[in-house]
């Protein structure tokens, strides 16, 4: 028996105003897990106040569906904020951060899971940047963006005493040990500054792998704005 046969993952999708791309991206992690021989799982959406369709669509298509666990909040609350309503749920023994758009690729799960199934590590991140000519990186929109990302990462090492290439990635793989350990504080976006701080502290290293990334624009649905860099910023000062 592999370890695939035994050990049950988490998928935390956390969704806002995602009605073009949330099926879509279902149907890829559907596949990558059939594919990679993953048999026992579990989604977890959180549906953070969506006006735009979503909420009925995914009533309508995965609240009775069996592997599901479908949660909806009544206004928008943030990214953290959805990840904090599913971390209350959950019951596999690794747990995959997933975004509702088609940014990342969920292909990348064997590579993003197999760290912390050989037990060598406790958390990975995907790297977008990893094993990349920097300012050449594939999928970011703009150099602007990769420059940002690329400056918070360098401060984030520097408060974290981590050596990250891309500390703000959607991908962030825990095991459940971990997970558990780490109380989640933060509603929006600086749920990413928060969780790499207080890994930190607990004295984990973060283990990164290179991942796919093919980003959107604002016109197609980008929601992240420069506004949560200065969070991110003041969310590193303020759990350091």
């Amino acid at each position: 028996m592999s370890k695939k046969d035994i050990i049950k993952l988490s998928i935390i999708i956390p969704c806002f105003n995602e009605k073009n791309t949330l099926i879509k991206i279902i149907s890829k992690i559907l596949l990558s897990l059939n594919n990679h021989n993953f048999k026992s799982y579990e989604i977890i959406i959180v549906d953070d106040g969506s006006t735009d369709g979503t909420t009925e669509m995914i009533k309508e298509n995965f609240s009775t569906k069996n592997n599901f666990k479908t949660f909806f909040h009544e206004e928008n609350l943030g990214k953290g904020a959805a990840i904090k309503t599913a971390k209350n749920f959950f019951s596999g023994d690794i747990i995959i951060i997933q975004d509702a758009d088609l940014e990342y690729d969920p292909n990348d799960y064997e590579k993003l899971l197999k760290p912390i199934m050989n037990g060598n590590f406790k958390v990975v991140y995907g790297s977008r940047v990893l094993n990349q000519k920097r300012y050449k990186t594939p999928g970011f929109r703009s150099k602007v963006r990769i420059f940002g990302n690329h400056l918070l990462t360098i401060i984030s090492n520097f408060f974290n005493k981590q050596n990250l290439t891309d500390a703000h990635t959607c991908y962030k793989v825990f095991h459940k040990d971990l997970f558990n350990l780490i109380t989640l504080e933060e509603n929006d976006f600086a749920f990413c500054p928060e969780v790499t701080s207080k890994i930190s502290k607990l004295g984990f290293e973060i283990c990164e792998v290179p991942i796919s990334y093919n980003g959107r624009s604002y016109q197609e649905g980008k929601k992240i704005k420069t506004t949560d860099a200065l969070k991110a910023l003041k969310t590193l000062i303020k759990y350091r």
